[in-house]
């Protein structure tokens, strides 16, 4: 088996790319896929190549380096600029939450979606008590902004 690897270490490092690749579908951070992409291109040296280990592996981390410092900031940036784009902070407006701590003007404490949040209201008349629901209104910073959801 170790001999067939040596004589076709390009199938080697295309299944390197492709378990990459794949992987990259549950992180979706465009790491995976930019070594994904170093691989790839050690499989390609390797097709013409197959006994040169060391020019692979150089050739594969040059490339996903490159393609890790060059090409993901980039497309990072594409993506964020996307109409319709939303980071999982900004999902947080509109949510609803439930409070943990009393919330005033300038301290308290909710959770959303099993997350402990600090938070304050929207209303700095308004002071809301333990148990009650409550809405996201906006994020400041680290602080939820919030104000009771079932008050008219």
């Amino acid at each position: 088996m170790g001999e067939w690897f040596r004589e076709h270490a390009w199938a080697a490092w295309l299944m390197v790319g492709l378990v990459l690749a794949g992987a990259e579908m549950l992180t979706l951070d465009l790491t995976l896929l930019m070594l994904s992409g170093g691989a790839f291109a050690a499989a390609g040296v390797a097709v013409f190549f197959p006994h040169a280990w060391l020019a692979q592996v150089i050739v594969g981390v040059v490339v996903a380096l490159a393609m890790l410092l060059g090409l993901r900031p980039t497309l990072l940036a594409r993506m964020r600029r996307a109409p319709g784009y939303r980071n999982s902070i900004s999902k947080l407006v509109g949510s609803t939450a439930l409070t943990t701590r009393a919330i005033s003007h300038s301290d308290g404490e909710v959770k959303v979606n099993g997350d402990t949040w600090t938070a304050r209201s929207y209303d700095p008349k308004v002071t809301i008590e333990v148990g009650e629901r409550v809405e996201v209104y906006e994020v400041d910073g680290t602080t939820l902004v919030v104000y009771p959801a079932d008050r008219p």
